[in-house]
């Protein structure tokens, strides 16, 4: 189903096997199929693997500086695709998202004060602020006509006098909501009303299934960008999250020094081949990514076709990311995601994003393995009946 003038074979099955891969050791020798952490099971850009080839040859692997190169194509991407200019002082290198959440948690809110997020979510949303001593504050999202939304009254009704941080996802991960202008005008108008900085990751902000734009918040206004830390990486979009290149955007300076100094002596320097990698994908990566969201679309709608004919599981329409999250609430189990590794599937557990009774599918790897993965969940789904 690879588009056939894309010149890149994501049909292409690429053994993952005896990697130390964290998404395929998870189930030993056990006939699961890993369909939960968000990785792809997709070969890297050629260029990305021919940049680290050549860096690997240098043979010297020291201290390293962001190569400049780097800075400069990261400016020129804001700009070209978000029409966001951006100082090169506002950028802050990370090794990946999960410690710039956890930091931001430490930066903007003090020991026994509160950070704000909204549920479901990505795990680390809900376990970093208490890893960091802060208190845990969640709004659960709803669902108007099929589509993930936010429930505004129980939104701000959830923020208090002890909250000092919320935590956003856009694109939204599980739920692949690519967010409206008038949501993020209307949830950053709350977070300002109450003055709380807003930590939006949007690293699947690429990763744009349906033909839609996304925003990052921080463009918003100056005034939003002013209380506004942005994560961004190319490790979902290119599949080199194990390289572990990340950056924090925080234009406002004062914010910035805190964020800084939250990070400093704890958050390790992004490694030289991080740098090398994401230097190519930015640069020359364009046409491997186009080619990827045409064979992710076609992989989406198959997703979601086979879903509608199955009773008692639902799914809102992905616009963006490569995860899909069940509804499985009518098929009277407990625990779906161990019940549907009984026919050979792993997903991740609603529960892990603050809601129970659903389960998060990554269909980022070949249609094969995703039609044969269909077919399980088809005979699991049977068997209750």
């Amino acid at each position: 189903m690879t588009t056939p003038t894309s010149g890149f074979d994501f049909d292409r099955e690429v053994d993952r096997t005896r990697t130390a891969s964290l998404k395929w050791e998870k189930y030993g020798n056990r006939d699961i199929m890993p369909l939960w952490v968000a990785d792809t099971d997709f070969l890297s850009p050629p260029a990305v693997r021919e940049a680290l080839h050549e860096r690997v040859d240098h043979g010297v692997f020291g201290y390293t500086l962001p190569p400049r190169a780097f800075v400069e194509e990261i400016l020129g991407y804001l700009e070209g695709r978000f029409h966001w200019e951006v100082d090169p002082e506002w950028i802050v290198w990370l090794p990946g998202l999960v410690s710039g959440i956890s930091v931001a948690c430490r930066a903007c809110a003090q020991p026994g004060e509160s950070v704000l997020t909204s549920t479901p979510i990505y795990p680390p949303f809900l376990t970093c602020p208490v890893a960091m001593e802060r208190e845990l504050q969640t709004a659960l999202l709803t669902q108007v006509d099929g589509r993930w939304t936010y429930d505004w009254d129980a939104f701000e009704a959830a923020i208090d006098a002890s909250t000092r941080l919320y935590l956003f996802c856009s694109p939204h991960n599980p739920c692949g909501r690519i967010w409206e202008s008038h949501e993020l005008e209307r949830m950053a108008a709350i977070c300002a009303r109450h003055d709380l900085v807003i930590c939006s990751d949007e690293i699947h902000c690429d990763l744009l299934l349906d033909d839609r734009i996304h925003r990052p918040t921080a463009t918003l206004s100056n005034e939003i960008a002013a209380r506004t830390v942005t994560l961004m990486a190319p490790s979902k979009t290119y599949n080199i999250a194990g390289l572990g290149c990340s950056y924090a955007i925080i234009p406002d300076a004062g914010l910035r020094r805190r964020y800084q100094r939250a990070a400093a002596m704890i958050v390790p320097h992004v490694n030289a081949l991080g740098f090398t990698a994401g230097l190519a994908a930015y640069r020359d990566g364009g046409p491997w990514l186009e080619a990827q969201l045409q064979y992710l679309r076609e992989g989406r709608d198959l997703i979601e076709t086979t879903i509608a004919g199955i009773d008692g599981v639902s799914v809102a329409h992905v616009e963006g990311t490569y995860l899909a999250f069940l509804d499985c609430r009518e098929l009277g189990i407990e625990h779906p995601a161990r019940y549907f590794e009984e026919f050979g599937l792993g997903f991740q557990a609603g529960r892990d994003f603050g809601l129970p009774g659903f389960v998060r599918w990554n269909f980022g790897t070949t249609h094969a393995r995703l039609k044969e993965a269909l077919e399980r969940f088809e005979r699991g789904c049977a068997a209750l009946r």
